[in-house]
């Protein structure tokens, strides 16, 4: 076993004895306030923000504060195992980095997609690759390394072009496919409308489409001579809104794991399963997509028992190792980080989201220590209190 994931904190403290202090922040609301500080306005505002008043977002983070840890003594958790099985795959931590859908132009160098996959090379940590990229999805699986990644599918109205990218996915090395549910149409967000602004529409983070043989094929130009003639059939495509019906053609397109992201109800759950996929992603786009203030966290207890066994992936809200957690006591397979990592993207590259995942999993792994939790088997529901006074 290799070192823990808390001796990060043992570099940082005898790194302090040579004058050397952290170069990234060490908190999320400074990691946060740094960034906004570092992106262009419209893309902290893209990353930032979310649906209506953003009661959706702020409710998924406040979320955690219910719930606490009940600590044990004794136990001599001297040694933890944060090692996970997830899809034939053993993964040295239950974490990986959510889609989204901008990270390309969260970095200072425009291709943001590169740096997270080399970030996930560095850490084990694999990266769920979002359809909407700066690189196509070859070039970005080929920076993972070691670590296996995810290819996160918005599903287009062609069909045909929605083969062609599962197939590429398939031929690049992801090991598995990710149907994002919830975004056929795009949430109401006054941050984005007040700027105008919408990244695709101005060309940004089309690369999967714009590489892609078959949506080449449906332009009488390539997009590298007519580029707004691109756009404009990429609006037309994008969005599919999925019903039933769909999923034995989903269920069709791979043999790779299949995972459908943004489940929230245990009666989607029992469909989804019965439908034949591999797995369950309760989450609700980090508040980026419905407004109305229920927590992505409460839904997640009924999910993972109407799973019944099946993989469960969770994201919406993780902030701290503290709510990693929490996320796996309640039942979680696996946990998802997703503005956090943009952040660190933004402070500094691969450097950034190395520094964001390692403090992340340091704290994780510190708590399980201090609470006497060694292995994630330790973690259940039974765990946790609610808070009093708490949401």
């Amino acid at each position: 076993m290799g070192q823990p994931f808390g001796s990060y904190q043992n570099e940082i403290y005898f790194a302090g004895l040579s004058g050397v202090v952290p170069r990234f922040p060490m908190t999320f609301a400074e990691l946060e306030s740094r960034a906004q500080s570092t992106l262009p306005s419209s893309v902290w505002s893209y990353v930032a923000g979310g649906a209506g008043d953003e009661l959706t977002q702020r409710a998924n983070a406040a979320a955690f504060e219910g719930w606490g840890l009940v600590p044990r003594m004794f136990v001599g958790a001297a040694e933890r195992d944060l090692s996970v099985e997830l899809f034939g795959l053993t993964l040295p931590s239950p974490v990986f980095m959510a889609p989204v859908g901008v990270i390309g132009l969260c970095s200072q160098d425009g291709h943001g997609d590169l740096a997270t996959a080399r970030a996930a090379a560095r850490t084990g940590v694999p990266m769920m690759a979002s359809t909407l990229s700066v690189d196509p999805m070859e070039q970005v699986a080929a920076e993972f390394g070691d670590t296996p990644g995810f290819f996160q599918l918005y599903t287009p109205t062609d069909r045909e072009l929605a083969a062609s990218l599962v197939h590429r996915a398939e031929k690049a090395g992801y090991e598995g496919i990710v149907v994002t549910l919830d975004t056929w149409i795009t949430g109401w967000r006054p941050r984005d409308l007040a700027a105008a602004n919408f990244p695709q529409l101005r060309g940004h983070c089309l690369a999967n489409y714009t590489s892609d043989p078959v949506f080449r094929s449906r332009l009488a130009h390539t997009p590298e001579e007519n580029p707004q003639a691109a756009v404009l059939l990429w609006t037309q495509l994008f969005g599919n809104p999925l019903t039933w019906d769909d999923l034995p053609w989903l269920r069709s397109l791979t043999d790779l794991p299949l995972i459908v992201k943004g489940i929230c109800h245990p009666e989607d759950v029992r469909r989804a399963k019965d439908g034949g996929v591999d797995g369950i992603y309760c989450s609700n786009h980090g508040g980026r997509q419905a407004n109305g203030g229920l927590p992505a966290l409460d839904a997640l207890p009924a999910i993972v028992d109407a799973a019944d066994g099946l993989p469960v992936l969770f994201d919406s809200g993780i902030r701290s190792g503290a709510d990693i957690v929490k996320a796996l006591a309640l039942g979680a397979s696996a946990v998802g980080i997703g503005r956090p990592y943009a952040y660190g993207l933004a402070l500094g590259g691969p450097d950034g989201i190395v520094h964001v995942l390692r403090t992340l999993l340091a704290e994780a792994d510190l708590i399980m220590a201090v609470d006497g939790y060694p292995t994630l088997a330790d973690l259940t529901p039974e765990t946790l209190r609610r808070v009093a006074g708490c949401p």
